[in-house]
């Protein structure tokens, strides 16, 4: 089988997940930058493998792979060990109802493109900006918050190791600190976070230790 190829950002939250996922599963993979600064996941040749020209993009097994939530149920069950979702049923929900809720409620609006568009053609300055992406990252992080502490977490949602919604969670903490969101009322989520950004899958991953990093 061949070397797998991941198409990302180093600061693409959705890539991101993917290098987490690709990590925690063990898999090899080449790492291949596509600045989105300079537009170049819009570039034809790109677009041609990914319609939606988004990142990440996976080459995998003969075939190019899009959208992140996809692809990480994809990788589970490709490659089922270790699982990112428990076999019992209503363990998997709850993991997907606050993975989703992440994935679906804040990134959707407060993605690189949605901000640009922000400024231009609406125009509004950074500042205003800044205040739209913390209202959104309010409005989810804080039932999340809420959620954890109904469920009593440990160190992970469940169980002693990282599940599909920490791979989802520690990118967004990652972009919430960058916008300076106030996490100290967040103990829950942050005490998952510094379990999760200890393991050497996070540390491998994190956007600092990327090639394209600047």
């Amino acid at each position: 089988m061949s070397t797998m190829k991941l198409y990302g950002y180093f600061r693409s939250s959705t890539s991101y997940r993917l290098r987490i996922a690709l990590n925690l599963k063990g898999l090899t993979f080449e790492n291949i930058p596509v600045d989105l600064r300079t537009g170049a996941n819009a570039d034809p040749a790109f677009t041609q493998r990914n319609p939606f020209g988004s990142l990440p993009m996976l080459e995998a097994d003969g075939r190019d792979r899009a959208q992140s939530m996809a692809l990480l149920e994809w990788l589970d069950e490709a490659y089922p060990d270790p699982a990112f979702l428990p076999k019992d049923i209503e363990a998997r929900y709850t993991i997907r109802e606050l993975a989703y809720g992440i994935a679906t409620e804040i990134h959707a609006v407060n993605n690189l493109p949605v901000l640009k568009y922000l400024k231009d053609p609406l125009g509004h300055t950074q500042d205003v900006i800044d205040i739209w992406y913390r209202h959104w990252l309010a409005r989810t992080l804080n039932p999340v918050e809420a959620r954890l502490a109904q469920l009593k977490t440990g160190d992970f949602l469940r169980g002693d190791a990282p599940s599909l919604f920490e791979i989802v969670l520690i990118p967004q903490l990652a972009n919430a600190r960058r916008f300076n969101y106030d996490l100290s009322h967040s103990p829950h989520m942050t005490r998952i976070e510094a379990a999760c950004c200890a393991l050497p899958a996070f540390i491998a991953a994190h956007p600092d230790n990327q090639p394209d990093a600047q």
